[in-house]
């Protein structure tokens, strides 16, 4: 469902991405795993067709991101950095807005808007403006939009971002629902995600990918046996990440 391969990206003389490769399959669950500045963000926008690889290719349902980017945008719901969405239209809005750009007709984006809406729990904030709404409520209103459409793939960054315990719980058990029949990507600082909804884990630092495999298969490498104690492992106890880190 979805391929990235050999992804690089330099920004000046700082290589972002350094020939980052994978795939994914519909039913799997990607945590992707890194510290601030070790490149996720960077390959999720090149994955999402929104920002155009130096050299390498990623094609979503087999349509190429970059020659094919219209193709492979519909298949995907992609829930960027920050989640951003216009302030003056209200989650109900947003969520109809986007629909009509990807052609569903009134009665389409009426029973679309209405599933998603409800799926991510706003409630009576989904009439209110997105620009009063709290940091969550904006989150899951621009989750909301991303799921909308029905994609095969979905990109999640952060999707917990600003949430209470509450709230994480239901976007979890939302990913749950929704993984067997789509490929996923997370990418989130909250290491207790995940064993809790990926079926897999990748660590990348300085652009590179040091771990590919199962959550259990990862805390296994870590000092006390748990997620959280290998990714400080694999990312702070090597000098060359270290330094960049810092």
């Amino acid at each position: 469902m979805l391929e990235a391969r050999r992804l690089i990206k330099n920004f000046g003389t700082h290589r972002a991405v350094d020939d980052i490769s994978f795939t994914l399959e519909r039913g799997e669950v990607l945590g992707f795993l890194g510290p601030n500045g070790a490149g996720k963000t960077t390959t999720m926008r090149m994955l999402a067709g929104c920002l155009e690889p130096d050299s390498g290719s990623a094609r979503i349902a087999n349509y190429d991101c970059v020659a094919q980017r219209i193709e492979a945008q519909s298949r995907l719901g992609f829930l960027p950095e920050g989640a951003p969405a216009y302030p003056a239209m209200t989650p109900r809005g947003f969520v109809k807005f986007g629909l009509r750009a990807r052609g569903f007709d009134t009665a389409a984006v009426a029973r679309a808007t209405d599933l998603a809406l409800d799926r991510v729990r706003l409630g009576e904030a989904s009439d209110q403006p997105i620009g009063t709404l709290s940091k969550g409520f904006k989150r899951r209103a621009a989750l909301a939009a991303a799921i909308a459409h029905d994609p095969a793939v979905l990109i999640l960054d952060e999707p917990t971002d600003g949430l209470d315990p509450n709230q994480k719980d239901g976007v979890r058990t939302l990913i749950r629902d929704m993984a067997p029949e789509k490929a996923i990507i997370i990418s989130t600082h909250i290491l207790e995600e995940v064993p809790a909804v990926c079926s897999r884990a990748m660590v990348v630092a300085r652009g590179k990918i040091l771990f590919d495999g199962s959550p259990h298969s990862l805390a296994e490498r870590g000092r006390d046996h748990t997620v959280e104690s290998a990714f400080r492992d694999l990312t702070l106890d090597r000098p060359d990440i270290r330094e960049s880190v810092v």
